[in-house]
């Protein structure tokens, strides 16, 4: 497929609609799912409405039907925000606010090799790197890929599926909201399993379908992200699918971050039509929150405590090893 950046997104909108697959739930429940909201791509106003539904075996959200792998890359041209909010210098002012949640994103190990997939532009295997590890990285968009690469780092520019199989034996895996974008979350969870060593580390961050937000703000929920977002997880269906691809989950704890609640408000304003200049800083607060998110800690830390933060991290092992502490 031609990448959608480079050509006219009108023009692919019909095939991109036409290119939907259904797909069972990946954690081998009967069919038996029930309609949960229907909604669209807020992020870059993109074509199409998708649906999601809730496994009522198991209780896994997932957007269904949802776009193929082939036609998903309509979704991820170079205007896509994440990657911009990614790169080194993106976010200088926040990082004190940095340093805060990688102290609470990956378990106290020594510096060893490290594999980020998704690393976008680069800038978490930066800090990575700085503090002594060997990191390497996989990113999708060509054009977060070179970013990457140019900071010196060997990065495979392509998805988790399309990696290679030599890609490497690393200590640590890491994955920040990523999980929730893999057509097959299960599949990838066990490739990135063959890649550890033994006792190797996995930590990953998805959004927390299970918090009161969710509910609240339904299809303009941000962390929904329809169609980039094709799985929902709670720490329940996030431990479920962990545990299916082989992984010991030592520990799941919720962020002391409110920056998805805000720019859920501003979704809500935008629908209603109010306020455009306030609606849209408030959306766009994710990524550029930095500094302004440490007013929010002494809010945002009961709140993680009562699992009602909109973010979650989980820390899992490939068999043996000591616990995280």
């Amino acid at each position: 497929m031609i990448a959608p950046d480079r050509v006219d997104r009108a023009a692919l909108a019909n095939q991109v609609k036409l290119e939907l697959e259904e797909v069972p739930c990946p954690l081998g429940c009967a069919a038996n799912d029930r309609p949960v909201l229907e909604g669209f791509d807020r992020l870059q106003g993109l074509p199409g409405r998708f649906q999601v539904v809730e496994c009522e075996s198991c209780g896994l959200l997932r957007t269904n039907p949802r776009p193929t792998p082939d036609a998903m890359s309509f979704y991820y041209g170079a205007g896509y925000q994440p990657y911009h909010s990614s790169r080194p210098h993106a976010r200088r002012g926040a990082e004190l606010v940095d340093r805060l949640l990688l102290a609470e994103a990956v378990p106290p190990l020594p510096p060893g090799s490290m594999l980020e997939v998704g690393c976008a532009s680069g800038a978490f295997l930066r800090r990575m790197s700085r503090r002594g590890w060997r990191v390497t990285g996989i990113e999708r968009s060509r054009e977060a890929a070179a970013a990457c690469a140019a900071l010196g780092y060997p990065v495979h520019a392509g998805t988790l599926e399309t990696a290679p199989e030599a890609c490497g034996e690393f200590d640590l895996v890491a994955g920040w909201m990523v999980l929730e974008h893999l057509h097959d979350p299960v599949g990838g969870l066990e490739k990135l399993r063959s890649w550890t060593r033994p006792g190797g580390w996995l930590a990953v961050s998805v959004p927390n379908a299970a918090c009161r937000e969710r509910r609240w703000f339904g299809d303009a929920w941000f962390p929904l992200h329809l169609p980039n977002h094709l799985f929902h997880f709670t720490p329940e269906t996030l431990r479920q699918t962990l545990a299916r691809a082989g992984w010991e989950v030592r520990r799941i704890s919720l962020q002391r971050n409110l920056s998805d609640l805000i720019a859920s408000t501003g979704y809500v304003l935008q629908d209603r039509g109010r306020l455009a200049a306030i609606s849209r800083l408030l959306v766009s607060y994710p990524w550029r929150g930095g500094r302004a998110n440490l007013a929010l800690l002494p809010l945002s830390y009961p709140l993680s405590l009562l699992g009602q933060t909109a973010r979650m991290t989980a820390w899992a092992q490939k068999g043996g090893g000591a616990s995280a502490s």
